[in-house]
């Protein structure tokens, strides 16, 4: 009788983009895999929610979801936001405008990519609220590889012969490979949303336009794009140097509606605004509270991973998108550097020739994992640099001027427009598993 196919227990812990998307193109490649999950799985209708835009490149995120068999789905939930952009002076003045990029890069909502991704995998491959609690990682002095444990709390443990940390800022997993933790990139970001917004504030839709507003100075930002639900998302960037802004402030359990009373009559923040941009971050601020009565302001550090870092290889673990190379989203590479991990480890995986048993398998995975660690670090590394210049353009004194000067040279075009509806998405301002 032949002997039986080895498979290697592969788990993936997390899922966001990264996560589902590895986990179903190891499904198409004939790999089995599970992921793990710390959140309920979302109902339709909270994937259905107003969320973060965002913009796919085709050497990277296109290229996934067309790997993923999702090219249809995805061109039928992309089209809320346009790629038309504005970018003003604190004080109101129009200093750039344009109908879109050079490069096509359609807008999708980041719920749309993830119901894509979970309603093309098996609902067995997904293990929701699974939290993990701790890793370890030991050599099993029998078979001679190397296992790790998970700990799921109630759930209990699993041990495998594959992880691949797919788990955030905040990632369970990274400290199996490097003792390095994110730290506090300087700015914090308030995030609300404007429901219904042509019906009930035309005016604000008609300042807005289809796509993207920047206003940017004096190391502050108010931007937006527009999103499902008829949406404006509206965001608040601001340089300071404590990581708990609001604690420091003492404006913590203030609601937006609340928080906007501070943010409005500060004069190191916007008091010195133009109206229209005031009533726009006002009018975000009043609708997220009705939208959410009693809860707290979603007012979030941003975090990123040093500029560069790298880990020393460990068999039998790695790490993709921001468990990886977590960055602030100013170059807006973050889901697309995620996503095109996650293919490319795929294929790793697949390219591995059958085993007889972990030890062997792990031996003939290392040299291609090797290898797929080097090119992710080196790309991230080189996005990272990107994104840390355009945090000092961007959130410089005279920002939008700057930007607007970039925008008509054409210089960096590329580069700053990606980060426009990706700016400040959840992931980045809320790093998953903390």
């Amino acid at each position: 009788m032949a002997a039986s196919r080895f498979h290697p227990r592969i788990a993936i812990a997390g899922g966001g983009p990264s996560g589902l998307a590895l986990g179903l193109l190891l499904h198409r490649r004939g790999i089995r895999a599970t992921i793990y999950e710390l959140r309920d799985k979302p109902t339709p209708a909270e994937l259905a929610k107003p969320s973060g835009m965002l913009d796919l490149h085709q050497e990277s995120g296109l290229k996934v979801i067309r790997s993923c068999g999702l090219w249809d789905s995805f061109l039928a939930a992309a089209g809320d936001c346009s790629e038309a952009m504005r970018v003003f002076s604190p004080d109101g003045t129009l200093l750039h405008s344009d109908d879109g990029g050079i490069e096509p890069r359609p807008e999708i909502p980041r719920n749309a990519i993830a119901d894509m991704l979970i309603q093309n995998i098996p609902p067995d491959t997904i293990k929701w609220n699974h939290k993990i609690t701790s890793a370890t990682r030991a050599e099993n002095t029998t078979t001679g590889a190397f296992e790790t444990t998970l700990d799921f709390g109630p759930h209990g443990t699993a041990t495998f012969d594959f992880v691949v940390g797919a788990d955030g800022a905040w990632s369970r997993i990274r400290p199996l490979v490097t003792d390095v933790k994110p730290l506090y990139s300087g700015a914090n970001n308030l995030t609300a949303t404007i429901r219904n917004a042509s019906t009930d504030y035309p005016h604000l839709v008609e300042l807005n336009g289809s796509g993207t507003v920047m206003a940017l100075g004096g190391g502050k930002g108010i931007m937006t794009h527009r999103g499902p639900q008829d949406s404006i998302c509206v965001y608040a960037a601001i340089s300071t140097p404590h990581e708990n802004w609001v604690e420091a402030s003492r404006l913590q359990a203030q609601t937006a509606a609340e928080l906007k009373t501070t943010l409005l009559e500060d004069e190191k923040l916007f008091r010195n605004w133009a109206p229209k941009l005031k009533e726009l971050l006002a009018t975000a601020c009043d609708e997220d509270t009705k939208d959410r009565p009693g809860r707290e302001a979603d007012v979030k550090p941003i975090f990123m991973l040093p500029v560069g870092h790298r880990w020393e290889h460990r068999a039998g673990v790695t790490l993709v998108g921001d468990a990886a190379h977590l960055m602030t989203p100013w170059a807006g590479e973050g889901v697309n550097l995620a996503l095109w991990d996650s293919l490319e480890l795929a294929d790793a995986l697949a390219d591995v020739p059958e085993a007889a048993d972990a030890a062997a398998w792990q031996a003939a995975v290392d040299p291609r994992l090797r290898k797929f660690e080097d090119v992710m670090l080196k790309r991230a590394a080189e996005k990272a640099k990107e994104t840390d210049r355009n945090r000092a353009i961007l959130l410089s004194k005279y920002g939008g001027h700057l930007l607007a000067y970039m925008f008509k040279a054409v210089y960096g075009f590329h580069s700053l427009r990606s980060s426009l509806s990706t700016l400040f998405k959840r992931g980045r301002s809320e790093p998953e598993g903390k």
